[in-house]
């Protein structure tokens, strides 16, 4: 989302993405996993912290953070017809990030 953080760097990276197609994998997701993000030629490396669903109107996963932090956003439930009614939110911190990289 513009006018977040890049991946890697320090506060909240939001990256949105449709519940049919890239991010339908994240109904999968646990608390404890990683997931990399490339960019680059560079992979930084987030540890799942939370996941949750929430209503349209709660976009406080969307503020800044002081520290690495990457939120994954998408519609909810995933295998509803039309407009989905709620948001489906991962919230990961930075744990790795190539030489010289700052998280």
């Amino acid at each position: 989302m513009i006018d977040t953080a890049l991946p890697g760097s320090q506060g909240n990276c939001v990256i949105a993405g449709h519940r049919d197609t890239q991010f339908r994998i994240l109904r999968n997701v646990k608390i404890g996993e990683d997931i990399s993000v490339e960019t680059g030629g560079r992979t930084f490396v987030y540890r799942v912290t939370d996941r949750r669903v929430v209503a349209p109107a709660d976009t406080r996963s969307l503020d800044p953070t002081p520290t690495g932090t990457l939120t994954l956003v998408t519609c909810y439930p995933f295998y509803y017809v039309g407009p989905a009614p709620k948001r489906f939110v991962i919230r990961a911190a930075l744990v790795s990030s190539p030489a010289g990289s700052r998280g």
